[in-house]
């Protein structure tokens, strides 16, 4: 058995492993979803395919190397597996995200003998599809969303194999942009192989293993005191989906949680069946917001591996909105598994209210915008994800403009896409009052007017929380509810459906305007002061400062 100190020493080792092929995986990638966004992670794993360590990037595309990587070690024994071999697939139904996110896997060998697994996945701006970017809303089955690749090896022993990449090449919009981010994957996993072959080389193998045993026992035991900690019961709530894209009608995400004897089951079984739009969550999704839900209010600074998940037990119902069969579509995924977090604490709440937040915007909302150049004629796909607001929190407001739940994703910068794709940023902004009124304030959401400088563009995207808006807590108002807009404020002002796809001409443009966050508390228990800097720094309006927190005329 391994120390504490030398196993804790090994984490971090093994985590810095991971931030590396990250940070290599960002430099050397050629889209600004990977190299702006960040929407991509990476992950470490034991020969049995168990997660030991996680980078710091986008927590919601790991869970699922737990059932990929079940299927991966099945699938390739060792004596299938070579160093330099790298292993690709996205099925959403093997343990995928979406189309989209691609997942490249690499054996690591030590002295001769697989000790683990190298993994990174990454969203790319274009896999095939009905659209350019992938993410259009409304798609009715998963072969319309893209190509969906099995496990396959694109790399053999070092050498990648044409015949598959010309496959791809063959079916994609940018081949050589998509097939660059596809090679800085695999160059990322020869990071990850030589520097997880260092670590075993420093401390030897016995050691490691050792160590990364006793690492995934101790997220366990953390996870499982935590638990313990938490008052026993049984606790449910719900939240809704506007719509699938499809059909006009929302779409139900029930939870019932029970927590007792240093475990927690997260029963979905109550939720709706399966959509006929692309919005259903892969069941590598609803784990990811299951996992993050429990780790984010029982012990933030557990370390996340296969270890703390062991006493948290996810109850699905196949074919439901949270557990989708083939050929369910599943690209607008993050529109229910943000809802699984929202209900998750929301039933949370009267049980530790000091742990959770009022609803946030609870969503992702992804736009991909395809045409070509009219100055190159060389097709563009620029695909931008977009930050509402983050709920109130017990103690403070909610964060402003920032991604929610799960994702850790960044800024694209005006400037970047601006000199790579011909559209040009008019606004760029905080909304007012979008943030819903509370002790806390919920956090503002933001908004992109984005002009077209291409005709004939196609405009995909799924959004939510046009209709239902996020949900303050014990007293906070709700946020504002988000909304796209074809040419505001002229004659041909259009409101555009959240989910959809849409030809749009040059000179148009696009108003994406997203939803806020809710309050935590009474508006009217506000300090004074923090309503008359909200006031001063333009977040929230006059009328606001009077008619929801009670300021009177000679207080402004």
């Amino acid at each position: 058995m391994t120390d504490a100190i030398t196993m804790q020493v090994i984490r971090y080792g093994l985590e810095q492993v991971a931030d590396e092929m990250g940070n290599t995986l960002v430099r050397t990638g050629r889209s600004t979803i990977i190299t702006e966004i960040k929407d991509i992670s990476c992950v470490v794993a034991d020969a049995r395919g168990q997660t030991v360590a996680q980078a710091h990037h986008n927590p919601s595309l790991l869970a699922g190397f737990e059932i990929t990587m079940r299927e991966l070690v099945a699938a390739f024994p060792p004596e299938r597996l070579a160093p330099g071999d790298v292993i690709i697939t996205n099925d959403p139904y093997r343990g995928g995200q979406h189309i989209m996110d691609l997942y490249a896997i690499a054996p690591a060998f030590h002295d001769g003998t697989l000790i683990g697994f190298v993994g990174n996945i990454t969203h790319h701006a274009d896999l095939g599809g009905v659209a350019a970017g992938g993410v259009a809303g409304g798609v009715r089955e998963i072969y319309l969303e893209g190509l969906r690749l099995p496990m396959v090896k694109l790399y053999k022993a070092g050498r990648e194999d044409e015949e598959i990449v010309g496959i791809i090449a063959n079916q994609i919009r940018v081949p050589h942009k998509t097939l660059g981010d596809i090679r800085a994957q695999a160059a990322s996993l020869m990071v990850g192989t030589e520097r997880l072959g260092r670590l075993f080389r420093r401390y030897g193998q016995a050691t490691m293993q050792s160590a990364c045993a006793e690492l995934l026992d101790y997220s366990e035991r953390r996870m499982r005191v935590g638990l313990a900690a938490l008052p026993s019961g049984t606790y449910e709530a719900q939240d809704y989906i506007d719509d699938d894209g499809v059909n006009d009608r929302p779409i139900r995400i029930h939870v019932r949680l029970t927590i007792g004897n240093g475990e927690a089951v997260v029963d979905l079984t109550g939720s709706d069946p399966q959509a006929e739009g692309n919005t259903n969550s892969t069941l590598a999704n609803t784990h990811a917001a299951a996992y993050y839900v429990m780790i984010a209010v029982v012990d933030p600074g557990i370390a996340p591996n296969s270890g703390c998940y062991r006493p948290i037990k996810i109850v699905t119902r196949p074919g439901s909105v949270v557990d989708p069969l083939p050929p369910g579509a599943v690209a607008a995924r993050t529109n229910a598994s943000q809802k699984i977090v929202e209900a998750m604490l929301r039933a949370l709440a009267p049980a530790v209210p000091h742990r959770v937040t009022a609803g946030s915007h609870g969503q992702i909302s992804t736009c991909g915008f395809g045409g070509r150049d009219p100055n190159t004629g060389v097709p563009f796909i620029y695909t931008d994800i977009q930050g509402g607001g983050m709920g109130a929190r017990p103690y403070r407001d909610g964060r402003d403009g920032q991604d929610s739940h799960l994702p850790r994703f960044m800024n694209t910068p005006v400037e970047v896409l601006e000199r790579q794709f011909p559209v040009r940023i008019e606004r760029y902004e905080f909304i007012r009052d979008s943030g819903g009124p509370g002790t806390y304030r919920g956090g503002l959401a933001l908004r992109r007017d984005v002009r077209l400088l291409a005709d004939r563009v196609s405009f995909a995207r799924y959004g939510d929380r046009h209709k239902f808006a996020p949900q303050g807590l014990f007293g906070g108002m709700p946020g504002a509810r988000g909304a796209f807009l074809l040419n505001p404020e002229t004659p041909a002002e259009r409101l555009l459906a959240s989910k959809g796809l849409d030809t749009l001409r040059a000179g148009d443009l696009v108003s994406i305007r997203l939803p806020g966050a809710g309050g935590y508390g009474d508006p009217r228990q506000r300090n004074r002061a923090s309503v008359k800097a909200d006031l001063r720094d333009d977040k929230i309006s006059r009328e606001s400062a009077l008619q929801d927190y009670g300021l009177d005329e000679s207080e402004l």
